[in-house]
């Protein structure tokens, strides 16, 4: 999914968010607990472990991997759906219940889990809230029970409106998002990048542009609290810092070259894919930039030879990319909905499952991780719609992974 699209399917979550309710005091509630619905199978072409959380005729897509699908205490996956009893819900890890996190106040948007504790951030409307979810009798045979304590943080302005998903900081003091201003049909609309303290609320503007130069992924630095960055026009990323404003680094468009879906990583790497031949027939490679230095690094390879077609280049291409929060891993998909996994030191390369797309339609997997980067979740085609899906990495592969970077002479 492009940026536009990713941008306008946001924008229509949150509004969908905003008609169904307004402000709400901070309050503590039950959440409408659904049977489970998901099937186990591997991957017939490797072998791989797959966990479809959902099997619902209705589009059930995975979060995107800048945002934290996954609760920190590991009981829930987050995902977005188009059910009737839809919207925001979650996936119960030990009892494979689905949860519909919905407020008594209206519906979620944008939503992130937190780095820490059971809990996570979204919009409703112009309201930036916090839940924090409680899970009771999921060891027994009846329903569990889910509740959720909402703390509302701030209310955006009323020409305001949410239009990318929410991204916290390192140190859980603030989170951001993208917020669009309507300034009339005789003044030009600008977007702005915000951030809300999630202490006190209070909401600081640190990027405002035209909105037509505006293109969204709002998204924190895994281990810097200061650092953020966004999209916008003549820049594949601008990276800033969230207590100044100041441009710290700018991933710049060069003639010539192709790069996109970026993604923080570790320390001050952030992950793309990309490479020198542009779009219908581009090749994309791995790669990390780091924004102290501007060095790219190539973790993955592509391919690319004259005179082949762009499905052709599609399979051996990587499109989406997001590194595991431990730094071991980074994982692509492509266009034809394979997924591959690549080693961070030694940049060997792994067929993780293939075929969750079919080539020239539907969703893209975008592929996000676990917290302690042994599962990866994405979107796929392969039971028919489109359901939520977990792979589970092979053990032997871990296992291979500690004793190469374990070795002396590495």
């Amino acid at each position: 999914m492009n940026a536009k699209t990713r941008v306008a399917a946001l924008m229509f979550s949150l509004a969908v968010a905003a008609a169904l309710g307004g402000h709400a005091a901070s309050t503590e509630y039950d959440l409408p607990v659904l049977p489970p619905e998901s099937r186990v199978m591997a991957d017939p072409s490797t072998g791989t472990e797959l966990l479809f959380l959902t099997t619902d005729a209705a589009t059930d897509q995975a979060l995107y991997y800048e945002q934290r699908s996954w609760l920190a205490d590991g009981s829930m996956i987050l995902f977005m759906s188009s059910r009737k009893e839809g919207g925001l819900m979650g996936y119960l890890t030990k009892s494979g219940h689905l949860v519909r996190i919905v407020t008594p106040s209206g519906g979620l948007g944008g939503a992130t889990a937190a780095r820490k504790g059971a809990r996570l951030y979204a919009c409703r409307g112009r309201d930036v809230v916090e839940l924090s979810l409680r899970v009771r009798g999921v060891q027994g045979s009846a329903t569990p029970i889910v509740s959720a304590r909402e703390r509302l943080l701030a209310t955006l302005p009323d020409d305001a409106r949410p239009v990318t998903a929410l991204t916290e900081n390192a140190d859980g003091s603030l989170v951001a998002l993208g917020v669009g201003r309507d300034r009339g049909r005789a003044v030009e609309s600008v977007t702005t990048v915000v951030t809300v303290s999630t202490r006190t609320g209070k909401v600081n503007e640190i990027a405002r542009m035209p909105a037509r130069d505006f293109a969204g992924h709002v998204m924190f630095s895994r281990d810097d609290p200061r650092l953020v960055y966004y999209l916008r026009a003549g820049s594949f990323r601008t990276v800033l810092d969230a207590r100044s404003g100041k441009v710290v680094f700018e991933h710049r468009r060069q003639e010539g070259e192709y790069a996109t879906h970026h993604c923080w990583w570790k320390g001050p790497l952030i992950t793309f894919c990309g490479g020198f031949h542009l779009p219908p027939t581009e090749d994309g490679d791995v790669k990390t930039v780091d924004v102290r230095t501007g060095e790219v690094r190539i973790v993955g390879r592509g391919n690319w030879w004259p005179r082949a077609a762009p499905s052709e280049l599609a399979a051996c291409n990587w499109w989406h990319s997001a590194g595991d929060e431990q730094g071991r891993w980074i994982a692509a998909d492509n266009w034809h909905g394979d997924i591959g996994l690549f080693h961070a030191v030694t940049t060997r390369t792994y067929v993780l499952t293939r075929g969750h797309r079919t080539y020239g339609g539907g969703v893209h997997p975008e592929v996000g991780w676990d917290r302690a980067g042994r599962q990866v979740v994405f979107s796929s085609h392969k039971l028919g719609s489109v359901d939520v899906c977990v792979a589970t990495i092979p053990q032997e592969w871990q296992d291979r992974w500690e004793s190469e970077v374990s070795r002396p002479d590495r």
